[in-house]
């Protein structure tokens, strides 16, 4: 560290990787190093637009920062990663952790042997409404996700799937402290060479089920998570950040049945992605474990590939 800030390097500055430069740059507590990018032209555009320097590939880096972000092509998570895992550089990775479970379970592996911090992107549990829900949360039985959006010419490369649904996987594991014990999923290409709407049913150890919903076709943008707990309700709105909770009252004399009480919770928004840089910055400072690590990332992907097996079971059938 110099001076007290925390030295931060961008790898890959697309679409969202120039949003982590543009975060880092306004931290008072970071200086953006530099950023680097296959595309010269934008690289550079980004690199002034954030008064920071322009590198010409990612290990050089190596040795003038404290962290990086890594927001490249998963193809490439692990050729990209590895040197600042070795070099002890903490890295944020962008969801998911690999194109692979062999590349992502190597990255997590170096990360643990050489003791790197290691941060996988999961920005939705730095979402305002789902810290909320968490904490008003005891022991899910049921939960019932949809992410729903209109379809975009964006990550059209890969499933609905490992693009969206690899979200709601995360933040219902995340939920529910059991193994799971049986999947089962459907999908269905509409648009893309790949699937575009998906649900998989997740079913725990402990009896918990999980039903989740995810697509890139729909008329409009829908994104909801219902959960029904021991004596407890809760729906959260991601869109206005509403939660609505149904709990039964006092029962109003010896032997009635208690009334539901309904009411709402209206969380304050906050861009996840500023929360979730935030607390890798602090995770580098501090020398702490991350909120979502490798490890976290690793169980994500599992059952995101497995979900995928089981929709492409389903689609070979029917063909």
């Amino acid at each position: 560290m110099q001076s007290g800030q925390c030295r931060v390097g961008v790898i890959g500055v697309g679409y969202l990787g120039a949003i982590h430069a543009r975060i880092y740059q306004r931290m008072p507590n970071v200086t953006l190093v530099g950023v680097t990018d296959t595309n010269g032209e934008v690289g550079e555009r980004i690199a002034r637009e954030c008064n920071s320097a322009f590198l010409p590939d990612s290990n050089a880096m190596l040795g003038q920062v404290d962290a990086v972000s890594i927001v490249v092509p998963t193809s490439v998570h692990r050729e990209v990663s590895e040197p600042f895992l070795r070099s002890g550089v903490p890295v944020l990775l962008e969801k998911p952790v690999a194109h692979t479970l062999t590349d992502a379970q190597a990255i997590v592996d170096l990360a643990n042997k050489t003791g790197t911090l290691l941060q996988i992107g999961h920005l939705e549990r730095f979402n305002a409404g789902v810290v909320r829900l968490v904490s008003e949360l005891d022991r899910p039985r049921f939960i019932e996700v949809h992410r729903l959006g209109e379809f975009v010419e964006r990550a059209t490369d890969v499933d609905v799937v490992t693009d969206l649904m690899i979200h709601d996987i995360d933040i219902v594991l995340s939920l529910v402290s059991s193994e799971l014990r049986y999947i089962s999923a459907v999908g269905a290409r509409v648009v893309t060479e790949h699937v575009d709407i998906a649900n998989a049913r997740l079913e725990f150890e402990n009896g918990a089920i999980a039903n989740v919903t995810a697509s890139r076709i729909s008329a409009k943008k829908f994104r909801r998570i219902r959960v029904f707990a021991n004596a407890c309700y809760l729906g959260l709105n991601f869109e206005d950040q509403q939660i609505d909770i149904a709990r039964p009252g006092p029962r109003p004399e010896p032997g009635a049945f208690a009334p539901i009480v309904t009411d709402s919770i209206q969380v304050t928004p906050r861009p996840p992605l500023d929360a979730e840089l935030e607390d890798f910055v602090e995770c580098v400072e501090r020398g702490r474990a991350p909120l979502v690590g490798g490890e976290e990332g690793i169980r994500a992907l599992r059952v995101a590939h497995e979900v995928r097996q089981r929709i492409d079971a389903s689609v070979h059938t029917l063909e």
